[in-house]
């Protein structure tokens, strides 16, 4: 009898003290990278656009689930919440979640793991392979607007693939904006607060990664840029919840991770179908210089194929460390015939 994989915070904990922040990093940069350009060249399925429930009034946020299925191998379902009060109402992570993998041929749960770490991760490494592919390759100054718990893995991606000098950051909420140097220290960076426009002005690439309500934004206003200004914007996760200018996006190439899911709640919202351009996958399968020298956009809405590929990084390094629990979760009848014959401990 085959039990399921149980890898616990404290085996997530394990991973990252033994492997390392910039170990770990890379090798999510590296999965993605290589994914992104198969999923480009058609040798992966796309994912479904993501499905849940939207939170309104006393409790903000939506709590959503995500698929994805390797034909043969497993299907990949993460549970995510997204509770911009979490943090100030329950001192709990503004993103929680939690991953399985289930088998594709008997529908067996084969791992079960959290989420919070893995989303945080595999999102800066699709910025970071975005980065690569689109920003100008000189770039020093990196900008970001929003300084929460996702910035720090922005940050930490895009400094495995940029030579950062300096960081110029703002945030409405003066403490995360005042904590955010101490929290991104381990980078090593000369990090400055600065106003939006000041940030617009002077990155040659770009974050913005808040927690806007919908109908709110933009959190950016347009204004003077470098002509090779390059922008991640990962915050637009619901309907009517965007973080830029739709002037500003007029004038991009705007390249999304997954087409259908941010026509319906990232930036491309804003735009005609027939004003997106290229998704990630297509410009990693098919790069184009060209595109460094403009204004270029990535709607990172976050997909479940990015949650799929980053799913096998943490079981595969979880296996390499001897790390994880097997644990009966599922009933296993002893007459497959009959639910109530289900095996264990009478009482």
């Amino acid at each position: 009898m085959e039990n399921t994989w149980l890898i616990g915070q404290d085996d997530v904990a394990r991973i990252l003290h033994i492997v390392g922040r910039d170990a770990l990093m890379r090798r999510m940069i590296s999965t993605l990278e290589k994914g992104f350009t198969e999923l480009g060249q058609g040798l992966w399925s796309d994912s479904p656009i993501r499905t849940g429930f939207t939170r309104t009034g006393d409790v903000p946020g939506v709590i959503e689930t995500m698929p994805h299925r390797e034909p043969r191998a497993g299907v990949t379902v993460k549970t995510i919440s997204y509770s911009p009060r979490n943090i100030a109402d329950h001192h709990l992570p503004t993103i929680l979640g939690t991953i399985a993998r289930v088998d594709d041929d008997t529908g067996r749960l084969v791992a079960l793991t959290d989420g919070v770490l893995l989303t945080a991760v595999r999102t800066g490494a699709a910025s970071a392979v975005a980065t690569t592919r689109l920003a100008h390759a000189g770039s020093r100054t990196v900008g970001m607007i929003g300084t929460g718990a996702q910035a720090v893995t922005q940050l930490h991606g895009l400094s495995l693939v940029l030579d950062i000098d300096r960081v110029l950051v703002h945030d409405i909420d003066p403490a995360h904006e005042r904590t955010f140097a101490r929290r991104a220290d381990f980078l090593g960076l000369d990090v400055r607060s600065a106003r939006p426009g000041e940030i617009l002005a002077a990155a040659d690439v770009l974050c913005t990664a808040t927690s806007v309500p919908v109908a709110a934004g933009p959190v950016l206003p347009d204004g003077d840029h470098a002509p090779h200004l390059h922008i991640n914007s990962i915050g637009a996760d619901e309907i009517g919840k965007t973080e830029l200018p739709v002037t500003l996006l007029r004038r991009a190439l705007v390249c999304p991770d997954h087409r259908g899911q941010a026509l319906r709640e990232g930036e491309c919202q804003q735009l005609a179908d027939d004003g997106i351009g290229p998704t990630l996958a297509e410009v990693c399968a098919s790069p184009d210089e060209t595109y460094r020298d403009r204004l270029t956009v990535f709607d990172s809405t976050g997909f479940a194929f990015e949650d799929h590929l980053a799913l096998d990084v943490f079981m595969d390094l979880a296996e390499e460390l001897g790390l994880g629990t097997k644990v009966s979760i599922e009933g296993r009848p002893e007459d497959l015939l009959d639910p109530y014959s289900i095996s264990g401990p009478r009482a």
